[in-house]
Order: structure tokens, then sequence, then C-alpha cells
């Protein structure tokens, strides 16, 4: 029996909220897409290695129509990533139409397929003015309206949604989380660009300022 699936990005929220519910104890999976971001490439094999050090099972699904046919600046078929502090007027364009009511639809599938009774995604307060699929309005309706579509068998949950990011970076910091080994900035390189919002977010998060945030950036 499987108690929960985690929407795992590879980031470190979710990478956070793996660590926090296997602490729990709790009988997990997780899951994660391939959708086209641009970030794509540097994430999901961080989210594959942490599955691994946890030895907990892990599926990747494909969702290659979101690049083919949503706009937004975070998909490889989009414009450039921003650069700029983790503002809304910054970061509309890395918004992806509906890209969390489409992955928990899957995951909420998932879950009921391999009886889970819950779905855990990671999205924080610092995220509900920029991106409306992951203010407190979406996650309660979308919550019941999985739990209705379920006959009650599937809760969604999203743990952390009343923390900001450093809250986060300081409970992965107190598991031992290892933060090197997850990825943030949208742009995709070689390297953290230490440029972009979700960057200049993840300094924020790490306490880059204070000197504990081990990420490598070009800037």
């Amino acid at each position: 029996m499987v108690d929960a699936i985690i929407v795992l990005s590879g980031g470190m929220d979710s990478a956070v909220l793996l660590a926090d519910t296997l602490e729990q104890g709790k009988t997990v999976e997780a899951i994660s897409f391939d959708y086209g971001s641009k970030h794509n490439g540097r994430e999901l094999p961080m989210a594959r290695e942490l599955c691994e050090h946890f030895k907990i099972d892990h599926e990747i699904i494909p969702l290659p129509f979101i690049n083919e046919l949503f706009s937004s600046s975070l998909l490889s078929s989009g414009e450039d990533v921003p650069d700029g502090a983790y503002m809304a007027s910054n970061m509309k364009s890395t918004v992806v139409p509906f890209r969390n009511g489409i992955m928990l639809s899957i995951a909420a599938g998932y879950a009921e397929s391999v009886e889970a009774s819950e779905v855990l995604l990671g999205s924080h307060s610092g995220d509900h003015h920029i991106y409306p699929d992951c203010r407190p309005e979406f996650n309660n309706a979308f919550a019941h309206a999985v739990n209705v579509g379920t006959d009650g068998k599937i809760d969604i949950r999203f743990p952390f949604s009343h923390l900001n990011k450093r809250d986060i970076g300081d409970i992965g910091r107190r598991l031992g989380v290892d933060f090197s080994r997850t990825w943030t900035c949208y742009k995709g390189g070689r390297i953290h660009c230490g440029t972009c919002g979700a960057c200049d977010e993840r300094k924020y998060a790490l306490r880059h300022e204070q000197g504990l945030d081990v990420t490598r950036y070009l800037v």
C-alpha cells in the first residue's frame, strides 16, 4: 500500500516535501512530468536521483502537448525567461496555463490506481500572487473536486501553502536535504544563472546572503 503520491519536480520545494513526508513515516511514490520546460532537462535527473536516494518508486510522465500548444516563456517553445526579482510584473510570462490543474488531475488518477489516499504538491505562499493555480482558492476548489470525483478516495494536499520559500529551505536544512542536488533556475543552463527571478528566490530561500547557499551560480 502507498500512503501518498508526491508531485516531484526535482526543485527544492518538492525535494523538501518528499523528505518531510518520509520523515512522518509515510509510504511514498513520486511522479514527475516532462512537459517541455526549459529546465526539465536539469530538474528531472535531480528528481530521479532523489528517488534513488530515498529508495522509492518514481514515474516520469511525458506531456509533450504542453510545449507544443501552450504559451509561456518557461517552455522551450517560448520566449526568453526574464531576469530580475521574483515579482508578478516580471514573472507573469512564466505562467504555464493551468499546469498544476493538469498535473494534479493525472496524479489523482494515478493515486487512485495504486490505492494511495493522497496527492501532495509543494506549492507555497510565495507563488500565490503570480500563479493562479497555486492560490488557496484554487487549492481548495480543486481538492474538493478531486475528492468528489474519486468518491472520497483521494485527498489533494498542499502542506507548504502557508509557508514562504525561506521557511521551506529551513525545513530542508533541518532534515538534511542536499540542496546541491536540486534545481531551480528557469533558464536550464549548465549551472544556475543567478539572475532570473527563480534564482533570485532560491538565493533568498537558502540564505545566500548568510553564506548558507550551496548552489553554484553564474552571477
